[in-house]
């Protein structure tokens, strides 16, 4: 009985459209909608999100050959940094602990988010899994058993930082979608955040990616759909020549023609980004007005934090700019790492499109084109680097090869891993520090405000 409800419980969390659509639902019951409304709400707030992760799911099966041709080309082997392949083996072993760390843990979020002035309700599903997934290997690592109390530390310390990574990308997210009605809830939330500061101290917020000039002979490249198949094109008919046309038609297309595979690639890319383009708009036209009954009775002046792809519409240059550089810097950190004879860490393609096109959003906002290339090019660095150190921290896990790519999985785990290789008493401690540390900030961000006012 206790595994089935577990399961149930996974289901929905790890499925954003039921989970956003029934959080829609008691949002328009709260407010005493209509019914006709209440139906349509959160039916087309299911639907939206299904188109989101529809798009999404596209754009990830586009880039796996990518990765694959990337690889050959270069003869390189290594640990490629994937979230959902080292969570699979992960879970065999660690399920039931990783479900109760997430159900507590979205109760300390929502607790967080009703008693502090960081009023964030996370609702990426797949990312609370993941974050608690990492919670509980590197506890288990530090020496602690699958029991109440490690399940109630990894919650608290997970819960807390749910609350807190949607509060450091907030400024930005103003810039960028020009309101103040949804948060970032993305597993690279940190990284956004140094690329925004980055963008804010050695860019220029002038010159916009967004405002590139174009000749008037080529202004069909203003069109983001028309520039997106040209630029990817470029790119896959590029890797297939470096693969070599015999390897895609043997190994990749089934032998279609190699270069009609790669332009096909292409266009499921850039049809892949029209498709999470249209259910962003869906979305925000749905979750945030009945996001307001929730945020009238239970957490007041909450906002939804979503998913990464919510920002992709505000600036599709930098989505490009963004992922080609974090992914370069990537393809250059590896190249040293074969130097230094360190384990390589070969760049992720889904990490690098969804984290540096980010990135790359979130630096121009604050400091235009420049701000986007080196907000992405720290981001890159990020992504390379981290899952390198953080590899002796997660027990068993350290000889898969596949490891956690997003900064919020990598530096809090690097804080937390290390905190336990001194001990159980300073890993609880520092749990508790932190939680103490954003309660606090909290206070003072409070008590600030009102000698203000």
């Amino acid at each position: 009985m206790l595994d089935r409800l577990l399961n149930l419980f996974l289901s929905i969390v790890g499925t954003p459209a039921i989970l956003v659509s029934l959080l829609a639902l008691c949002g328009l019951l709260l407010q005493k909608k209509k019914l006709s409304e209440t139906i349509s709400g959160t039916i087309k707030t299911m639907i939206g999100f299904l188109v989101l992760t529809g798009g999404a799911g596209i754009l990830q099966s586009a880039l796996a050959p990518f990765a694959s041709m990337f690889q050959t080309a270069l003869h390189t082997q290594g640990v490629i940094p994937s979230n959902e392949a080292v969570v699979a083996i992960a879970l065999q072993k660690f399920g039931t602990p990783t479900a109760l760390i997430m159900a507590v843990g979205m109760i300390v979020n929502i607790l967080l988010a009703r008693y502090t002035r960081f009023k964030y309700i996370y609702l990426t599903g797949q990312a609370m899994l993941y974050i608690s997934c990492l919670t509980a290997v590197i506890l288990v690592s530090a020496g602690f058993g699958t029991d109440a109390t490690m399940i109630i530390l990894g919650g608290i310390f997970e819960g807390t930082l749910l609350t807190v990574t949607p509060a450091l990308c907030q400024p930005f997210m103003r810039k960028i979608t020009g309101k103040d009605n949804v948060a970032m809830g993305h597993t690279g939330s940190i990284g956004y955040a140094i690329a925004g500061l980055i963008g804010k101290w050695f860019g220029n917020k002038k010159h916009s990616t967004e405002d590139i000039e174009v000749p008037k002979s080529f202004s069909f490249l203003r069109d983001s759909t028309i520039s997106i198949m040209l630029l990817m094109s470029l790119v896959y008919i590029g890797l297939t020549i470096a693969a070599g046309p015999a390897y895609v038609e043997s190994k990749l297309s089934n032998g279609t023609e190699a270069f009609i595979y790669a332009i096909t690639q292409a266009g499921t890319f850039t049809a892949g980004f029209v498709v999470v383009l249209q259910g962003v708009r869906m979305i925000l036209a749905e979750i945030v007005p009945a996001f307001q009954g929730i945020a009238q009775k239970w957490v007041p002046g909450s906002k939804p934090a979503l998913d990464v792809p919510i920002i992709f519409p505000f600036a599709p240059n930098a989505v490009l700019i963004g992922f080609f550089t974090s992914f370069i810097v990537g393809t250059l950190s590896m190249f040293v790492m074969i130097g230094l004879h360190t384990t390589v860490i070969i760049p992720g393609v889904v990490g690098h499109f969804f984290c540096g096109a980010a990135a790359g959003i979130y630096g121009n906002s604050t400091g235009g084109r420049r701000g986007a290339i080196l907000g992405s090019a720290v981001n890159g660095l990020l992504l390379s680097w981290l899952p390198l150190f953080i590899l002796p921290l997660l027990g068993q896990l350290k000889m898969a090869a596949s490891t956690f790519a997003d900064t919020d999985y990598l530096i809090p785990g690097l804080i937390l891993g290390n905190l336990g290789e001194a001990g159980k008493v300073v890993l609880v401690a520092g749990i508790f520090v932190f939680v103490g540390a954003v309660i606090l900030t909290s206070m003072y961000l409070n008590m600030r405000e009102k000698k203000v006012n």
